[in-house]
């Protein structure tokens, strides 16, 4: 017998004062929008989603390529676009939150640099259709209770590991309530390599974002600090304050 796919959950939004909200049929907030500047990023986790930036030169970001592995409120997938000229694809397995992020998240419709796609995140990781062409890998996939990481094992990790570029980036947040962080962290080092990876500490409603670099790196401080300052005079992000809460993740913290 063919069993049929789960139901995808429904779609809405809420509006607080300037902010607009994306949920997926529970009170669980999936994104967010300033409904006075769309293309800024609102929430300070997606912001240190985009910590790749410490890694790159900042004039060659506009020719490289982003990927979003699940849209949200489209606010990383619309930054990469806009902010920083970025080619950008994002994968979203469920049609009902592209349109919302059209209809309600100001997300721009598809042309020559922006591609939204439908389909499964662990299948397009798996697949080597973009193996070894994405700059900056942005993994934010959870389930419409917000429990925990749709995607979390070893194997997937080393599939996003081989999508990247050379001197390409993954992001992943793991915040979940029912979420362990250090056996994620540990399958993302067993993928990456243990001095492959930094982390952030955990931002006040417990998002902790991790990145992996595609091959090590080891940035002294000073340059660290310069990238830093570059990124919040040119893209406004809160550059200088990562510096203060993110560090590299060793295996014994795994």
């Amino acid at each position: 017998m063919k069993h049929s796919p789960p139901a995808l959950p429904e779609v809405n939004f809420s509006d607080h004062g300037d902010v607009r909200y994306l949920h997926l049929g529970t009170e669980w907030v999936q994104g967010s929008m300033w409904l006075d500047k769309p293309f800024d990023i609102h929430l300070e986790y997606v912001q240190r989603m985009m910590a790749w930036l410490l890694f790159v030169e900042p004039a060659s970001v506009a020719s490289r390529h982003a990927m979003q592995l699940g849209l949200g409120s489209a606010a990383l997938t619309k930054f990469c676009r806009r902010k920083l000229r970025m080619k950008t694809t994002a994968i979203e397995l469920n049609p009902q939150v592209v349109a919302a992020c059209r209809l309600w998240f100001k997300l721009p419709a598809d042309d020559a640099k922006l591609s939204v796609v439908l389909g499964d995140a662990a299948e397009v990781a798996a697949h080597a259709h973009w193996r070894g062409q994405v700059d900056a890998l942005q993994v934010d996939l959870y389930d419409h209770e917000a429990a925990a990481p749709v995607l979390d094992s070893a194997e997937f990790y080393a599939d996003c590991r081989a999508l990247l570029t050379g001197d390409g980036c993954m992001t992943v947040n793991l915040f979940g309530r029912s979420s362990s962080y250090p056996e994620s962290l540990a399958k993302i080092v067993a993928a990456f390599g243990a001095d492959a990876v930094w982390a952030f500490r955990p931002t006040r409603e417990g998002n902790t974002i991790v990145l992996a670099l595609r091959e090590p790196q080891h940035p002294v401080r000073g340059e660290l600090a310069e990238r830093a300052e570059t990124i919040e005079t040119r893209w406004g992000l809160p550059a200088r304050k990562w510096l203060r809460v993110f560090k590299p993740a060793t295996s014994a913290d795994a």
